[in-house]
């Protein structure tokens, strides 16, 4: 008997109430995206590489506009990136192997860290800042939040005591964080920010420049106890600043557009805050996700990957001693993200989008 093969959705797709019964009306185009928010979560960014190179490199250039990117650690990384280059693939490419070929010693400090991870900029940045700032359709935002209190500190006694302190505060309500950290956004102000006023935190806007650049997205990145802070950059109030998804993990703001918000994610759930992660009941605010459109990797994807998930920073761990065996496995989850770019301009240009799609 012949075996029958069923082939497995490589991606989840799912929407907010608004953008759903608009992709029930119309079918998805280009000229409908004008935010893309783009999400913490470090080396997970590699095994999205190849839904980034045909959404930016392929699919939005068929309909080219200015379109906001909004970022926070390694989504400023990635945007910045696309927006650095007139050949955003190579620039993606650029990226994954820039990341995947990191090797850490152990018990490597938190400045060594930040040293290596400037080196990683310069490499794969450097040259390009006029570009970014000029891009004829990219304008890129970088949220960093700006420390309080112990969080100020590098010294890892009272960096770890303010943060026990914050992860409690969150417990009870995640507007105690307020108490220990502000809200950054450094933005490209050829465009109004693509976010409503905010209440729940001070927020600061920072003006994007060439010599603020490489601190934002520096500071944007930078975990606490794993980097260290960035103190002072240009243009911003003084203090020093750090990831910006220990508030916007996920990126759960209020946007202001006029289409749909097309986000490509790494897991199909929202987030909003890096303490949030083991806390099931915080979720994304379903009024802010009425107009998202996430793309995302299904899990049928996900258990055909080397170690049945998208690489992270916990490999470091995993793979220690065996740099070289990590190192295949991000490559071979780089590879396998072209089965992501490739059904996303599949669905898009058949017309099949709203039957995959489901509630967010």
């Amino acid at each position: 008997m012949t075996a029958i093969h069923i082939k497995t959705p490589a991606l989840t797709i799912r929407a907010g109430r608004r953008a759903l019964q608009r992709l029930k009306e119309k079918p998805l185009s280009p000229a409908d995206i004008h935010v893309i928010p783009g999400a913490a979560g470090g080396p997970k960014a590699l095994g999205l590489s190849g839904l980034d190179k045909a959404i930016f490199g392929d699919w939005l250039p068929r309909g080219p506009q200015a379109r906001v990117l909004i970022g926070s650690s390694i989504g400023s990384w990635r945007f910045a990136a696309i927006a650095s280059s007139d050949d955003p693939k190579a620039q993606l490419t650029k990226l994954a192997e820039l990341y995947t070929s990191q090797r850490f010693a152990k018990g490597v400090s938190a400045a060594e860290v930040s040293r290596k991870s400037v080196l990683f900029l310069e490499e794969l940045l450097g040259g390009r800042e006029d570009f970014i700032l000029n891009h004829p359709w990219y304008r890129l935002n970088v949220v960093v939040v700006r420390s309080l209190g112990l969080l100020e500190h590098d010294a890892r006694g009272r960096l770890s005591l303010g943060l026990v302190n914050a992860i409690s505060a969150n417990m009870v309500s995640r507007r105690h964080l307020g108490r220990f950290m502000e809200r950054g956004i450094v933005h490209d102000t050829r465009s109004n920010s693509p976010v409503a006023k905010l209440v729940d935190f001070p927020r600061h806007e920072i003006a994007l420049s060439r010599v603020n650049l490489q601190p934002a997205l520096l500071a944007s990145a930078s975990i606490p106890l794993v980097m260290s802070g960035v103190r002072n950059i240009p243009g911003a109030p003084e203090g020093v600043y750090r990831d910006g998804g220990l508030l916007d993990y996920h990126l759960d703001l209020p946007y202001e557009q006029p289409g749909i918000i097309l986000y490509p994610h790494f897991t199909d759930k929202v987030v909003p805050g890096w303490f949030d992660k083991t806390l099931p009941w915080r979720r994304g605010d379903a009024t802010r996700l009425q107009d998202v459109l996430l793309v995302s990797p299904s899990r049928e994807y996900l258990d055909s990957l080397p170690d049945r998930k998208l690489p992270d920073r916990k490999d470091f761990e995993k793979y220690l001693g065996d740099d070289a065996g990590r190192e295949r496995s991000w490559r071979a989850s780089i590879a396998e993200s072209d089965r992501l770019g490739d059904e996303f301009l599949e669905l898009a240009e058949s017309g099949r989008l709203p039957d995959r799609i489901q509630p967010l």
